[in-house]
């Protein structure tokens, strides 16, 4: 009742104030350009109690429309901002309760702030004895540009990561490696509250890894994104918004949990003041020491080489990871305001591995390793609003600074040299980003703006050899320096209709010019350095029917490109596994993907209905291609295998997506979605031969979850999700699910819980099962890792809170393709 109440609330004010087109200026005294704002308190005439989702409303003193508005919190506060100087009228409504007005409120240049204190609402003689209003924000939204899960509600993410909540994501998957794909593509950008992080190109999956879920707040899926956006990623954007809040007074929360797999802590503080707001984060995870058992089975076989290798081993796995920022804002007038925000990042997991291998000639090793990057990003954002609503400009920079460190020993008994490789890297990124919006009338608006991206990335491999004594002996031969450059300038336009009969248009044209430049340098290879320069127009175009109720009937085309970053275009051949070797392409041509899609969206009063097609049509499709080598080891050849990144030709795709969520009684909630598409690849030229999956393979992901509302402020929940194989042109990759259940008690008046959750109870382990076959190969390999978790939860919210909407667009980073995520600049070290 009480969000049919909100959402009858914020429309009616919306459509009221939107009557009047703009705001424009007060009625008296508006010369002056300092804005304030008018707050008070709603109570109960009688019990005293606070009235929350209260509608405040702000009008001229002899108007008749409003000119602002809002609704209560939980404690009965409100705030109404950006409220120039002059004289005004204030009502107070609420179901069951007579309206009341306040006149006149008047504020002045020198006190712009005006607070109406306790305001009380007498009862009505005929309000019921007990109305129960109860108000909660459903789990998924289902958006006209986006789907929108609001993890605050999911009781089962707490002591999770980040990666263990987009599982659960509609037409989002998660591989056991952490990379993230939707609708089966792993050409996903993923930013943080609208922004891009500079890790993130070295490594998505361990930054998902590092930010705790209890510090998530919802994550949008983008599957079609406009001109507006960046052009790459061809399954779409992912923006994972944090709990930073612009909010009145001070406030914050505590959030951790313990359990079996890993421990989570989080801290959240806000700060809002007059025209000034602040918050701050502190948040980390610290994983207990895994085991996993690998099995690997290769076979070669070709006119000089017939050789079998099985290798078994174990590898144990420690986690860390600290994740805080930092931002404030100011707000000079109505029209003017600034906002800046700091993010820091660390991420550290080591790993000590054994394994014994039977071949021509068995041997053992034993290997550690230590992977760390560090990442910072700190952005600055203009606005300026003109007097027309919507009317706006906006002017964004960003620094993003990431160093990372992959270190690694293999220490063989037998055949082959002990090895160590000690790989240092730094990427900085500076963006320069000026949008504009123009509402040139109520079924017209103009978006335009341009952008720069500026990348130097600079990669530094120390190889190392060891004498009789152990002592490491620098290897210069092997050692090598890659420095990367890439520059991307970007134009755009988007025009948005909106026309009679319920249709609307939203047409799009970007234009961006790539510029990249490599110089390897090894004193062994005579590497040449490269350049590439390309411009890649792109299109977006949407048509939306509004139908009966609230359904709606959207068609959508739009065009993406993936360009390779640098673990795709690194020439040096990354040797830690001297049987299964990977090297980049430098020669590589950028992914570009034709997407055309035909959504139905419909609602049944508490219960919702989402099915789609969709065509996406691939060119220049990149992959990895494992091809037979020769290792000579003292004399006699072994078989192995070196994986090039090639552009292996087409991939025609053919798709469907069902999302439904339904309450067949109050208390019990349940929400599904399933996503089914083709991978039909279309091979050219020498990669025909490599093409044994020559077949239309029909591929899915999807996920159920039941939520449970229970007396006494218990909720419980239960979740499970996976996906098929994923295909390429020479096997498989491994399969995905896990399942879980929760149950969360809520105390303090709602304000601290306590809750306790399981995944996978009944197995420790999970197998993942992978396999490449083509001519003179088969290969397979199976990972055993431990996923059985129990954990305790608990969460605790102080301050007094009054939300209000940020300000601020920032910059979205969307470019660079992010397959195979899971490898760090060179490699990721041993097998």
């Amino acid at each position: 009742m009480k969000y049919i109440l909100t959402i009858f609330s914020i429309l009616t004010l919306a459509l009221s104030a939107g009557a009047q087109n703009f705001q424009g200026p007060p009625p008296t005294g508006g010369a002056s350009g300092i804005t304030g704002h008018i707050s008070g308190t709603v109570i109960d005439s009688i019990t005293k109690k606070p009235i929350d989702y209260a509608t405040v409303a702000l009008f001229a003193t002899d108007g008749a429309s409003p000119i602002n508005g809002v609704v209560t919190d939980e404690k009965g506060n409100f705030k109404l901002n950006n409220i120039s100087s002059g004289s005004y009228k204030v009502t107070v409504s609420f179901l069951g309760y007579p309206a009341k007005t306040i006149t006149p409120v008047i504020t002045s240049p020198s006190k712009p702030d005006k607070n109406l204190g306790v305001i009380s609402l007498a009862p009505s003689q005929r309000t019921l004895k007990e109305v129960s209003v109860v108000g909660q924000a459903a789990l998924i939204e289902n958006k006209i540009d986006k789907i929108v899960y609001n993890v605050e509600k999911d009781i089962t993410a707490s002591g999770g990561t980040a990666t263990d909540v987009l599982g659960k994501v509609p037409m989002v998957s998660v591989d056991m490696n952490g990379n993230v794909s939707v609708r089966g593509d792993q050409n996903v950008r993923i930013l943080i509250n609208g922004k891009s992080t500079g890790a993130s190109a070295a490594n998505i999956s361990d930054v998902l890894r590092s930010i705790p879920a209890d510090q998530i707040k919802n994550i949008e899926v983008i599957t079609s994104p406009s001109a507006k956006y960046d052009a790459e990623g061809s399954a779409g954007i992912i923006n994972i918004i944090t709990k930073q809040k612009n909010v009145s007074g001070f406030s914050g929360s505590i959030n951790g949990g313990v359990g079996t797999r890993q421990n989570n802590g989080n801290m959240n503080l806000n700060y809002n003041e007059g025209r000034f707001h602040a918050s701050a984060n502190l948040g980390g995870f610290l994983s207990w020491p895994q085991t996993s058992i690998s099995d690997f089975e290769q076979h070669i076989q070709n006119d000089s080489i017939n050789t079998t290798t099985s290798t078994k081993g174990t590898s144990r796995v420690s986690r860390h990871a600290i994740f805080s920022s930092i931002s404030a804002g100011y707000d000079f007038n109505a029209y003017n305001s600034i906002n800046t925000t700091f993010r820091l990042m660390h991420f550290q997991f080591t790993t000590d591995g054994s394994s014994n291998t039977v071949s021509t000639l068995p041997y053992s090793y034993t290997s550690n390793g230590k992977n760390a990057f560090s990442n910072f990003d700190w952005n600055m954002d203009y606005t300026h609003k003109f007097d027309e609503n919507g009317h706006e400009l906006d002017f964004s920079t960003q620094w993003s600074r990431g160093s990372g460190v992959n270190n690694y020993t293999n220490m063989y008994t037998g055949v082959f040299s002990d090895l160590q490789n000690d790989i240092n890297s730094t990427n900085n990124e500076y963006t320069f980003q000026l949008d504009y919006t123009l509402p040139v009338s109520k079924v017209f608006k103009i978006e335009a703006g341009a952008k720069s991206i500026i990348r130097r990335i600079n990669s530094v491999s120390d190889y190392y050899d060891f004498d009789q004594n152990s002592n490491p002996i620098f290897n210069g031969t092997l050692s090598n320096i890659y420095k990367y450059n890439q520059d991307v300038y970007a134009g755009y336009t988007v025009l948005t209709f909106t026309l009679p009969q319920k249709w609307s248009i939203l047409a799009g044209l970007r234009d961006e010019n790539t510029n990249i430049h490599g110089d390897p340098v090894n004193e062994s290879q005579a590497l040449q350095p490269f350049s590439q320069s390309y411009n890649t127009f792109i299109p977006s175009l949407t048509l939306q029917k509004g139908l009966g109720g609230n359904n709606t009937l959207k068609l959508v085309y739009s065009k993406r490109i993936s360009r390779p970053s640098l673990q795709f275009l690194n020439p040096f051949t990354n040797s830690s596994a001297p049987q299964s070797q990977t090297v980049g392409n430098p020669t590589l041509n950028a992914e570009t993907t034709d997407t055309y899609e035909l959504d139905y969206n419909a609602f049944f009063g508490s219960s919702s209905l989402t099915i789609g097609a969709y065509y996406k049509h691939t060119h220049n499709l990149i992959e990895g291609i494992a091809a037979p080598i020769s290792v000579v080891v003292n004399g006699t050849e072994e078989g192995g295998t070196l994986t090039r990144y090639q552009n292996i030709g087409d991939n025609n795709s053919i798709g469907g997506t069902f999302f439904g969520s339904v309450t067949p009684f109050k208390i019990f909630t349940i929400t599904g979605n399933v996503n089914l598409y083709t991978y039909k690849p279309d091979p050219s030229g020498t990669y025909i031969t490599d093409n044994t999956q020559n077949s239309t393979y029909l591929m899915y992901n999807g996920f159920l979850r039941g939520s449970l509302t229970l007396p006494s402020n218990f909720l419980a929940e239960a979740f499970g999700f996976g996906g098929s194989s994923r295909r390429t042109i020479q096997g498989t990759n491994p399969a995905f699910a896990m399942y879980g259940i929760g149950v969360r008690k809520q105390l303090m008046q709602k304000k601290m819980s306590v809750g306790l959750n399981v995944v996978q109870p009944f197995a420790n382990y999970k197998h993942f099962n992978s396999s490449i076959s083509s001519p003179g190969l088969t290969q397979t390999s199976t990972n055993a890792i431990p996923f059985r978790s129990f954990g305790i939860t608990f969460s605790y919210s102080f301050g007094k809170m009054s939300f209000s909407q940020p300000k601020n667009k920032g910059i979205n980073n969307d470019d660079l393709k992010q397959g195979d995520q899971n490898q760090q600049q060179q490699g990721v070290g041993s097998r």
